[in-house]
């Protein structure tokens, strides 16, 4: 559904905690009633509430972002770490710190030994630095997420109603997972920076004799292994308010241009939808269409007259509705679904499935879904089983349409087989997209039609690319032959 462009449509966010909870937030479309009016009040309020809003995004900006990887994938990762023990550093502090007590008694020895033990503590403190070193990125960005949360819960909106539970619940975790602070200066002070600070280089020196930062980066370690669960909720609220911003900023931008809505969700096992004047975001100049459909709706149209399109407009508004609380469209109304597309399929050449493997395979995860019981199944079926020889398709595509066409199942399938729009009118209503020929020129309407097609351009457009006149007129030859008999010949 191209779903990856829609994400960089709405991100503006300064932080990778608000970048990941609105890719999490676009695909999470299971969420409560009550969450989505809960959201709601929050995107709301950042909309109309200017100096409030810059104040959370300059608090994002000083967190910034945590590298190349995500913050969960640097906190799964501390496990890989285990438990690591201080026993062997503080032994040997106690060691070195004994060389220097014997200076008065014994100085000649005791300078060997203190050298001596310099050099082992340097060597084994690279050693384990390079072990520990890719891991100081999350917690300098955990470091950064406390800071933020005490930004955020002093932010001049907090004793607004819809934030107590937040602020309180950013205050607490503060609180919790103070310890981490204390100390931390020695674990990432320094790190990835090339400067030559004096006091720096000092304390690096301090830190390969000692092991000052390997202690505390080992308390920290374990202290944050029993906290990511912590850790992920200040997270959460922190990039949930961001990923408010980020759809007010989208609703302020559809606003000025197409038009959005708030959609209605309805806890009904009604499958049915209704849209007015929706539009796919991602179009500057959109043709906008209309549906209101009770049951599954079959789809015919020629080459490039807009049939995947309306079923990007209507699945991404489906989810759309479920996620951020706002539609690309005038209204939207539908059930709250769970949504399947089988749509821009590719073979799986490193797993050996061909195009038409991995299509059944999209297809048979869909009605696996339908004979679950839970909210009712929106699915959207772009050519199903062009994979195939024209014969088996048209009959398993009949049949498989048929098994989609349940009480508690919307289906919108779109198709070149216009024996589909005969098979299946029983349990589909049939829609159509055509063009018109316009100065030798096909023009494509993109306005949705009720009924089945009556046109057809593939052959035309051979024409119009440029394709030899004899190759054109042949094709269209055996096309009328076969319309009119029924046999094809060559």
């Amino acid at each position: 559904l191209g779903m990856d462009e829609i994400y960089k449509l709405i991100n503006v966010a300064h932080s990778a905690s608000g970048e990941e909870y609105l890719y999490y937030a676009l695909r999470s479309t299971g969420k409560s009633k009550a969450w989505l009016e809960s959201f709601e009040k929050f995107v709301e309020y950042f909309r109309t509430h200017e100096e409030e809003r810059v104040c959370i995004q300059l608090l994002a900006s000083k967190l910034g972002y945590v590298g190349k990887y995500s913050i969960y994938d640097y906190l799964d990762n501390l496990d890989y770490l285990g438990e690591r023990s201080n026993k062997k550093h503080l032994i040997l502090d106690a060691i070195l710190i004994a060389c220097f007590g014997l200076i008065p008694f014994q100085a000649g020895y005791a300078v060997l030994a203190i050298v001596g033990m310099m050099i082992f503590n340097v060597i084994s403190y690279f050693k384990e630095k390079d072990e520990i070193e890719p891991y100081i990125v999350s917690f300098k960005y955990v470091l950064k997420l406390l800071s933020a949360g005490d930004g955020f819960a002093r932010f001049p909106g907090k004793k607004e109603s819809i934030f107590q539970e937040d602020v309180e619940r950013l205050q607490a975790l503060n609180k919790h997972l103070s310890n981490l602070q204390k100390g931390s200066f020695w674990v990432v002070s320094g790190h990835g920076s090339l400067g030559g600070n004096p006091a720096d280089l000092l304390m690096d020196y301090v830190k390969m004799t000692f092991h000052v930062d390997l202690i505390r980066f080992n308390q920290m370690l374990k202290f944050l292994r029993n906290n990511v669960s912590e850790v992920d909720e200040l997270n959460s609220i922190i990039g949930k308010w961001e990923t408010a911003i980020a759809v007010g900023n989208f609703r302020t931008g559809l606003e000025r241009g197409n038009g959005y809505c708030v959609p209605e969700l309805s806890d009904s096992k009604q499958r049915g939808i209704r849209m007015e004047e929706g539009y796919h975001p991602l179009l500057s100049s959109p043709v906008k269409n209309s549906l209101e459909a009770d049951h599954g709706i079959l789809l015919t149209g020629s080459n490039a007259s807009g049939k995947s399109t309306f079923l990007k407009t209507v699945a991404i508004n489906a989810i759309l509705a479920q996620t951020i609380h706002t539609c690309t469209a005038k209204s939207f109304s539908a059930p709250y679904y769970r949504i399947f597309s089988s749509m821009a399929l590719k073979d799986d050449v490193e797993g050996g499935d061909s195009y038409y493997i991995v299509e059944i395979k999209t297809l048979k995860r869909i009605l696996n879904a339908t004979e679950e019981n839970g909210r009712p199944v929106a699915c959207f079926v772009d050519e199903v089983l062009r994979g195939t020889n024209t014969v088996e398709r048209i009959a398993a595509s009949t049949q498989v349409l048929i098994s989609l066409a349940r009480e508690n199942v919307f289906c919108c399938a779109a198709t070149h087989d216009i024996e589909l729009t005969e098979l299946l009118k029983e349990h589909y209503d049939n829609y159509h997209f055509e063009e018109e020929i316009i100065d030798g020129d096909v023009c494509f309407q993109y306005k949705l039609l009720k009924g089945k097609a009556t046109t057809r351009n593939a052959i035309r457009l051979l024409e119009i690319i440029g394709y030899d006149g004899e190759i054109v007129e042949k094709a269209q030859r055996m096309a009328e032959g076969f319309l009119k008999d029924g046999v094809w010949n060559a």
